[in-house]
Order: C-alpha cells, then structure tokens, then sequence
C-alpha cells in the first residue's frame, strides 16, 4: 500500500480542484480527481428563452466567458437552422482568437511556468551572461542592463520579506533544473507578460462592448455594428501586431528554452492515448472548413472524423442520482444528491462527470487540436512542430506529454496568430466595399434541438439545447475541465489526468512540484493554498504556492 498525498486546492487554477495521489516507491501510483464546487446552471436555464443562454452559461466562469456565450448562440441557431453571415464569422473569429491568444500567454507565464522557473535562483545570475543567453534565443533580446534592473526589482521583494506575486514557491526544489540565467530571463519575461495581456484582453472590448463577459454575441449575428469601421479595425490590428510578435519573438522562445532542460518531461504525463478536437475558426459560413479541424484519437496519429452522436456523460462516481447507464448530452440530467455528499474514491468523489467518447476518455485541449491537425497534415502545424522537435533534437513520442501538452499551447498560438491576420483584411475589405451585414433574421421554432461546438483555450465545449413551446426545455453544458478533470467512469476508466499523473516521480511529497506541473499543462487556473496530508504520521503539511 502507498503513501497517499492530498492536495486540496490545486492552486493556480480557476475553481476548486482536489488532486489525491497514492505514491509508491517515488512515483504516483493511482490518481483521483475531484472538482469541489457544483455548477448547476443548467437547472436555471429550463422554461427560459433560449436567447437567455448565452448571458447565463457565460457566468459558468470568469475567465472563459466569451466562448460559452459562442458555444451557446450556435447550439441555439443549429437548432433553427441559421447561417450566419461572413462578417459575424470573421468578428466571432477575431474574438475567439484574442481568448486564445490571452489565455495562452497567461497560462505559460503567469499559471505554470513558476512549475518549471526557479524565481529565487534568479537572483544568483549574471545580467551580462543572461543577455547573452537572450541573444541567442528570443527574437528580441535584451540587455544586461534591463536584466540587472529586474534582478534588482526581485532583490527589493526578497530583501523586504515579500517575494510579491512569487512569494510561497516551492523554490530551491530539487526538480528544477534551469540554470539561474534562464530563471531570470522567464522572471523578467514573466514581467512583461503581465504587461501585455491586459492590452490583450482590450481587443475583446473593441468588438464585444466589454471585457470578461462580451456582450456582442447574439442568436444570428453580432451587435456590433458600429463598431465594423476602420478606426476601430486598426485599432484592434494594432495590439494583435504586438500581441502576436510577442508570441513569436518572447514566447516561443522561452518555450523551447525552458523545454531544452526538461526533455525528461518528454516522458511523463502521458499515459492517456485518446484525443478529441472540436475544431475552431469556420473559414466559410457553413463551418465546415476550420483553421483547426476537428477529429478524434484513438490512439497514435491515426485520426477519424467526428461524431457527436458517440458522446456520452457518466456520473457514476460523481455526487449526482443518475447514476444509470451513461447518457448523451442531449438527454442529460443534473440532479445533484441532496444529502450525503462524502468525498469516497472507492464511491462517488467529485461533482464532475465523466464524458466519454466511444467509450473512452479522450483528453480536450491544445495538445489535442495539433495532434489532430498534426495527423491531418495540416502543413502550418506540421511545420511548426518539426520545427520544435527538431531544435529539441526528441521525437514525436515526446508529444504525447506534460512537456507536449505545454508546447502545443505555445504552437497553435501561433498559427491562430497567423489566422488572425487573414480575418481582420478580410473584414476591412468587406466594410470598404459596402458589405456591413452582421446579423440574420430568424423564427424562433416551436419545437427543435441543436447543440454548439467550439475548441476553446482548455478544449473541447460542448453546448446542447432542447427547445419546446419555444422555451428551453433542457439544456447541458459539457465543458474542457469536465473532459480532463473528470473521475472514473461506472466501468472503472479513469479520466484523462487521473491517468496522466500515473508514474509521475515524486521527489518529496511536501512539496509535490511534479504534480502540479502535469495538473497545470491542462490548464485551470486561479490560487489559494495547498494542504498536503501524510497518512503515516496524520501530519498535515501546510504549503502555500502561487
């Protein structure tokens, strides 16, 4: 029997997340997952219009609000058969790459890369070799003087007691491994980042009205019809110019620095072999064309076209009452247990269910849209990550891991950048020439059902309505988190990072540093504090990490 290890919450995520591990000599035997907050908001939606939708399932979270709003509005014009027009696309495209983009940027910086950047080992650097270090590997290298003028900021923070938004790391960690002028070139790109992304998350207002919670989106079109004028066009082109050149001189860079040190993580985390994509970015009205194409991973890189009449979701091991046979989302049922919720991973553990697809438990997200496109010979992606192999001198077999998923994130950064780029000339051109159409009329139908896909930053969104007497008469939402995070299903499958935390090697399980970094390449995100629980002496070690 192994050492079981608690840590609840995961930090840096959004929400309540609960990871238990059982260790046994030095490597994680078993994993169970476990979300601690119950959602619920599919019970608010029945007998509600269904334009309604889009403004409640876009409060399901605070980070990825606009892409539930998108994921609500196509389930709903499916189910009334409604074509939107080309401007709608190219500004719902717009807005949907600026969640990629942003999203992205903060995940490696600011969620997870602290799980592979020694903070305090910046300290001991040289500012002129890691200017050097900069020269060789950003497109926009900096000097010494601008790396001792960090140092000395984080100097200030230790000197004072307070390392400020480092403080509470699991520094000094035998499991970091870069050199300390690595740590402060990521320290002070880390810096710039922050910088950056609120100029990022701006270009979701300049077409939504606001940000987080955009209000442009509507069943049909969009609003923003003002808005579609050059001033405003250039205004977004511009931070996409700075967003994406930061991408691909500071970014990418750092990426497959900090991944030239880590090459063993190349090898860890990947037990899961199953990977579902919904695509994104329709290039035509129809949506059938996607900048990144939708399919399905049994295993390898043999990929099949997808079917959304095989998902289903199970909550045999999830705090609800329906615990019969496995349904699809269309037949979906939230019934929480209204009493004797108790945490049991040999019974019920977690207020997630469990999606499956065929059967299986494939993992959502970055990792699986490029593995798709990747296996769809998509040359952009296959080019890009040749590329990386290839500087990292590691085969694709390295994809199919922490370190893959992490720099996957990082590589369909760029080609949606790329794609970006086409939407906003596309777009000038049709307001130059007189095209301003945003929005088509409608009938709202009597009776009907449709359901709205979307490859979001975290993965796959799912959004499926039933429409009866013309009000909502069900309606559920099968998100990333619930597709990654989920517990074992009723046939004893583990989910997608239940299954990749098993054989992680864990150096001291006080500071379990290579949990995280497998749970963070997922991407939740927001902090707290961290309980670890020793189960051979009852000692609870506290640790607070950020």
């Amino acid at each position: 029997m192994g050492k079981r290890i608690m840590i609840d919450p995961i930090t840096r995520i959004e929400g309540h997340l609960r990871i238990e591990v059982e260790v046994e000599n030095g490597k994680v035997k078993d994993a169970w997952s476990s979300g601690q907050m119950f959602r619920g908001i599919e019970m608010m939606l029945k007998g509600r219009d269904p334009r309604d939708a889009t403004h409640f399932t876009q409060r399901a979270c605070g980070v990825c609000t606009y892409v539930h709003a998108l994921a609500s509005v196509r389930a709903v014009e499916d189910a009334c058969n409604i074509e939107i027009p080309e401007n709608a696309r190219l500004v719902r495209n717009l807005l949907s790459g600026v969640q990629m983009q942003h999203d992205h940027i903060v995940h490696f910086y600011h969620l997870h890369a602290l799980d592979w950047v020694d903070i305090v080992s910046s300290l001991k650097a040289d500012p002129v070799k890691t200017a050097k270090l900069s020269a060789n590997v950003s497109g926009k290298p900096e000097t010494a003087d601008y790396f001792k003028a960090v140092q000395t900021k984080l100097q200030t923070f230790v000197a004072s007691g307070q390392l400020g938004p480092f403080n509470n790391g699991y520094w000094g960690h035998p499991a970091y491994q870069l050199p300390a002028e690595a740590n402060l070139m990521a320290a002070s790109h880390y810096l710039e980042a922050l910088k950056l992304q609120a100029q990022t998350a701006r270009m979701h207002a300049i077409f939504g009205g606001k940000n987080p919670h955009p209000q442009s989106l509507v069943v049909g079109g969009i609003t923003s019809v003002m808005d579609l004028n050059p001033a405003r066009i250039t205004e977004f082109e511009t931070i996409w110019k700075k967003t994406k050149d930061f991408v691909e001189k500071v970014y990418i860079p750092d990426l497959v620095a900090v991944a030239s040190f880590y090459k063993n993580w190349g090898a860890i985390g990947g037990n899961n072999k199953a990977f579902l994509a919904y695509g994104e970015f329709p290039e035509d009205n129809a949506g059938k064309n996607l900048l990144m194409p939708s399919g399905f991973i049994r295993t390898g890189l043999e990929v099949e076209d997808l079917d959304t009449n095989r998902i289903t979701e199970d909550a045999t091991k999830a705090w609800y009452d329906n615990t019969g046979e496995p349904k699809h989302p269309f037949n979906g049922v939230t019934s929480p247990l209204k009493s004797d919720v108790q945490y049991n991973t040999d019974d019920k553990y977690s207020w997630i269910k469990a999606p499956r697809y065929a059967g299986l438990a494939p993992e959502v997200g970055p990792l699986s849209r490029v593995l798709v496109a990747y296996a769809r010979k998509d040359k952009a992606v296959q080019d890009l990550v040749n590329g990386t192999l290839k500087k990292l001198n590691v085969g694709t077999e390295a994809l199919f891991s922490t370190l893959g998923r992490t720099a996957a994130r990082g590589l369909e950064t760029v080609v949606i950048g790329k794609g970006m780029g086409v939407w906003i000339d596309k777009l000038r051109s049709n307001i130059a020439s007189g095209n301003k159409k945003t929005y088509q009329k409608y009938e709202m139908p009597d009776k009907a059902q449709g359901y709205g896909l979307s490859g979001v930053p975290r993965g796959a969104l799912g959004h499926w309505i039933k429409i009866e007497n013309k009000t909502i008469k069900n309606y559920q939402m099968v998100v990333p988190s619930t597709w990654n995070l989920g517990p074992t299903d009723g046939y004893g499958n583990k989910g997608p990072v239940e299954m990749s935390l098993i054989g992680t090697p864990i150096a001291d399980p006080k500071r379990p540093l290579e949990v995280l970094r497998t749970v963070h390449s997922y991407d939740p995100c927001i902090a707290c504090a961290v309980h670890v629980i020793d189960p051979d002496s009852n000692e609870t070690y506290k640790v607070r990490v950020i």
